[in-house]
């Protein structure tokens, strides 16, 4: 940001690569132009002894601060300015437009008469953040902080506390500007209210921490609109924050987003080895520790008795593709079109493995299920979950041609504790019989993921529903 608008004087002004066969063919053009008297300043992007024509001096232009300033989107350029100011421009080569632009109607007839040019250097997608940092005004307003010459990166990030106790990426200008990229929304909107601090977090502070998770521009919506979900009263981050139980949010995604992201919904998918379901949850967490203050410690607020791996972030993509007719996936079950990405969020930890590789009917695989989930927390006591069910048991229910209703409806009458055990108060005359639901009316969540081998599936163990709990949400993602 300290470069200068570089001042172009009267005259025409080139700008080429050598790295486009367009420039390299007008080659000869160059050299007529200069031959014929005129005014010519030419500037190189990759080549400073590019082109190489007697009396023409090529101006380095690698940096592309001349690229940057003047907007130059396609190579070649060629400008023509007058009292310091640019009056006209033609882009690419067209015979018959250079000889009009240049006065000079002779030129370029052993040329081809057209090629439209090659993208500027200057849009590189990789380089575009750079280059706004280093000639742009910078937008963002997050605190700059310095580090010592001598101190290292990584280890500063630590002393600092502004990671899990994993490694992070430090949250440079080019970078933060990178992922603002990602999103059309406007770096200064407030995103949510961040618990237990209920700090209001812009949507550049969340890229700050998106940076820091490790994510990619383009898994940036999908962060964001999780952050949105994390900090509603229906979810209630503050008391997940607060509960002795070991949980925290599970991060799901669904939709035509999942492929655009590489996404992991087969195997290992709860796992680690795959970037986006990788960072995305932690990038949730990071915002939720260094925005909101929501720490672990002696004098942090998450006082989990035992945490689990899942504190650091998770995030799923559901196997929608894989899904047989009649099981509609998680979102559309949740009232969203196929064709809506979404991220739902699930207050869990895990998983708890869900084994049955003998069962041949579904009446005796959804026992099998059905007696995990009866386990879940405590066998006496209600409870929340999720049910991740692999490709290798759903076909044991596609191949009998249940639907997904079906197998709701053969499970609900396995879910129910017996009164004379259970660990719930019931009043009325009702105490001696009534079996009480394991899970609440609706609230078992049900989706597929997982590798095609291996019979094997998954409980996500939850924490309290309801007022006093946290509440599953999906939304729809927006870019």
């Amino acid at each position: 940001m300290t470069d200068e608008r570089p001042q172009l004087g009267d005259g025409y002004h080139l700008v080429v690569k050598q790295d486009c066969p367009t420039c390299v063919a007008i080659e000869p053009v160059v050299a007529e132009l200069a031959a014929a008297g005129l005014p010519l300043h030419v500037y190189s992007q990759d080549d400073p002894t590019f082109p190489s024509v007697p009396g023409v001096a090529v101006v380095d232009d690698s940096e592309l601060a001349v690229s940057w300033h003047h907007d130059i989107e396609t190579v070649p350029t060629l400008l023509r300015i007058k009292d310091g100011i640019e009056v006209d421009r033609i882009v690419g080569w067209h015979r018959i437009t250079w000889q009009e632009f240049t006065d000079t109607a002779t030129l370029g007839t052993n040329v081809v008469e057209y090629m439209p040019g090659c993208g500027s250097r200057s849009v590189d997608p990789d380089l575009v953040a750079e280059l706004a940092f280093r000639f742009g005004e910078s937008s963002l307003r997050s605190k700059r902080v310095e580090f010592a010459s001598a101190e290292d990166e990584v280890e500063a990030l630590f002393e600092r506390g502004w990671t899990d106790g994993l490694p992070v990426v430090a949250p440079t200008e080019e970078r933060v500007l990178r992922m603002l990229a990602g999103t059309s929304r406007d770096p200064q909107d407030i995103v949510a209210v961040i618990p237990p601090l209920l700090e209001p977090a812009t949507v550049e502070q969340v890229a700050v921490n998106a940076v820091l998770a490790g994510c990619r521009p383009e898994y940036f919506p999908v962060v964001l609109t999780a952050v949105e979900a994390a900090c509603t009263d229906q979810f209630n981050m503050h008391g997940l924050l607060c509960t002795l139980w070991f949980s925290s949010p599970l991060v799901i995604v669904n939709g035509p987003i999942r492929h655009e992201l590489g996404l992991n919904s087969g195997k290992n998918a709860l796992g680690q080895g795959n970037r986006a379901n990788s960072t995305i949850g932690r990038a949730l967490q990071l915002v939720i520790r260094n925005l909101g203050g929501g720490k672990p410690g002696p004098n942090g607020i998450d006082r989990s008795a035992l945490g689990a791996p899942s504190k650091v972030g998770w995030c799923v993509a559901e196997d929608e593709e894989g899904l047989p007719d009649g099981w509609p996936s998680l979102s559309v079950e949740r009232g969203f079109e196929p064709t809506d990405s979404t991220v739902t969020l699930f207050a869990g930890h895990g998983p708890s493995g869900a084994i049955d590789q003998t069962a041949r009917t579904p009446e005796q695989l959804v026992q099998s299920l059905a007696a995990r989930l009866i386990a879940t927390g405590h066998p006496d006591q209600p409870s929340e979950a999720m049910l991740i069910i692999t490709p290798s048991h759903q076909q044991v229910f596609a191949d009998a041609g249940w639907s997904k209703q079906d197998f709701r409806n053969a499970l609900d009458p396995l879910l129910l504790l017996d009164p004379a055990t259970a660990r719930v108060g019931i009043s009325g005359d009702a105490a001696a019989t009534a079996r009480i639901p394991k899970f609440r009316p609706n609230s078992l969540m049900i989706m597929r993921a997982g590798g095609a081998a291996g019979a094997f599936s998954a409980i996500i163990e939850g924490w309290i529903g309801g007022s006093k709990g946290s509440e599953p949400i999906t939304r729809k993602i927006k870019r």
